[in-house]
């Protein structure tokens, strides 16, 4: 049974209900040391391209289409996919990210995905 897949800004305070500290950003996050950070596992390959990252440049008229271009890139990484759905079947998943922008930022967008596009396929309803 899966658990929660949370979303946090890695520059908050890490909290014991964080459960799993999942970094999703391509770059480390300026002026933050790892041991401040609690990172437990840095997936950079879940985040989105350099070229769709400065495409979006976090306008959040441009938050549909990016979703789109994401999702796409996203099916392309199956396995650190994996990796977030089986730490969160027993455990909370924190997905961090380091944008100003708490409402239009890929960690969002990831977890969305894993609402949506992922549904479980045995006995889960579509």
């Amino acid at each position: 049974m899966a658990r929660m897949i949370r979303v946090k800004r890695v520059y908050d305070p890490p909290e014991e209900s964080d459960g799993v500290r999942v970094l999703v950003d391509r770059l480390w996050p300026r002026g933050l040391s790892k041991d401040d950070a609690r990172v437990y596992l840095w997936l950079k390959e879940l985040a989105p391209s350099t070229e769709l990252r400065r495409w979006f440049a976090h306008e959040p008229e441009r938050w549909t289409e990016f979703k789109q271009r994401y999702y796409r890139e996203l099916a392309r990484c199956r396995e650190a996919l994996e990796a977030i759905q089986e730490y969160a079947r027993s455990s909370t998943v924190t997905l961090l990210y380091a944008a100003k922008d708490g409402r239009h930022n890929n960690a969002v967008a990831l977890r969305e995905y894993f609402e949506h596009e992922l549904k479980p396929a045995a006995g889960g309803a579509r």
